[in-house]
């Protein structure tokens, strides 16, 4: 296995999603991720998930997802020895990542100035909603209220529907992976001093939106929401077959006339409407029409192999479920399983990272730690006695 990051510490004091999410991706390029977190509670995420039994034990389903490989230390920041524990830490450390609001970890005398002093050459990342700067730093933001401000609501959903939100927190997990680039390229670079990244989900989600944006910003076009139709292209998007839907994207012509054919409707390849590119744009929903009422003769899964057969990009519309059970997904070893966790007294498992170098799916050795699993053996490793162990316990500094 392959693990670039290896010999690389990071100390994840992220919360729920975005921060976890980073640093997740950071364990399985082989660094050696300490979660740092509060005394008592934890990551919030302990607490989160659709396991009610779970979220009891701080061992939420939430938290399983991103946290596999990492280790865990209480510390509480407010305390002297915590703090010093913490700052110890810092001086062992390549990077911090937080996502405390701005200006919280100034006020706790552990902001990027202090750090760097403890650490030269270390790489701290903060993410959060709106960025370190500006009039909207100091808003709580989650990922609802960022896919809201963003316009990505706005274009989502048909016409009569939007704004829609995505289904999953996609503006947490962008921020995460716009995180973790980021580090990954400070971390590239040789002759670094200290390094400040500032991650704003606002601006990360923004970022991904493409034809949203630059079509106004360049064109002057402002997007639409079109349900399930590309913007761009015809015949593209979701349309109804004998038995379940099937995504098409039909986007040069070439392949539009190759679902002509496929579908027993070639004269559609030559009717005016259609033949050229604005046109099948302007007729989408017509054509449409005409191509659902072909393609109630099969499936969808049938129509699929007939399409990319015949190199037309098209798949079906999965459930998770359906998704999850695919032999692609299996084959690409895409599901990481942990024996027996600690916690939650059973199998889990979990998704890994969709990336493969040299052949092989990153992955990491060990499950999502308890709360505070590690703390006794990280100060240990620190240079901390039992006996100094033991006093920062009774004084509740970790």
């Amino acid at each position: 296995m392959i693990t670039p990051l290896k010999g690389i510490r990071v100390l994840d004091l992220t919360n729920v999603l975005a921060g976890p999410f980073c640093c997740h991706q950071l364990a399985h390029m082989g660094a050696d991720v300490i979660k740092v977190e509060t005394r008592g509670s934890g990551d919030l995420a302990r607490q989160l998930g659709a396991d009610p039994e779970l979220n009891k034990r701080h061992m939420g389903v939430s938290f399983l997802a991103q946290n596999a490989g990492k280790r865990s230390i209480t510390v509480d920041f407010k305390k002297p020895g915590g703090k010093a524990v913490f700052r110890k830490l810092v001086q062992t450390a390549d990077v911090v990542v937080e996502n405390f609001r701005p200006g919280v970890m100034n006020r706790l005398g552990l902001g990027f100035e202090a750090l760097k002093g403890d650490n030269p050459r270390l790489i701290y990342c903060a993410i959060s909603g709106f960025g370190q700067e500006g009039p909207l730093r100091d808003l709580p933001a989650y990922d609802q209220i960022i896919q809201g401000m963003s316009g990505m609501m706005s274009i989502t959903g048909a016409p009569d529907t939007a704004p829609y939100r995505v289904g999953y927190p996609v503006a947490d997990t962008v921020g995460g992976i716009t995180a973790a680039f980021a580090i990954a390229a400070a971390l590239a670079n040789r002759e670094r001093s200290a390094t400040m990244i500032d991650v704003s989900m606002l601006e990360a989600a923004m970022a991904t939106m493409g034809w949203a944006i630059s079509n106004l910003l360049i064109a002057g076009k402002q997007a639409q929401p079109l349900g399930n139709e590309n913007g761009t292209a015809s015949p593209s998007g979701t349309f109804a077959t004998g038995e379940g839907l099937l995504n098409i994207a039909a986007n040069k012509q070439e392949q539009f006339e190759a679902v002509c054919r496929v579908v027993g409707r070639p004269e559609l390849i030559a009717d005016a409407r259609f033949a050229e590119r604005q046109g099948r744009l302007q007729h989408r929903y017509e054509l449409k029409a005409l191509l659902e009422d072909a393609m109630v003769t099969k499936s969808a899964e049938e129509w699929w192999a007939l399409l990319g057969a015949q190199g037309v990009p098209a798949g079906p519309v999965y459930t998770v479920p359906q998704a999850l059970a695919h032999p692609q997904i299996a084959s690409r070893e895409m599901i990481g399983e942990f024996k027996d966790v600690p916690g939650v007294g059973r199998d889990i498992r979990v998704v890994r990272t969709g990336i493969k170098l040299d052949g092989a799916a990153p992955k990491v050795d060990t499950p999502p730690p308890t709360l505070g699993q590690h703390t006794d053996i990280l100060l240990t490793e620190l240079g901390y006695t039992p006996e100094q162990i033991a006093q920062l316990k009774t004084e509740q500094a970790v």
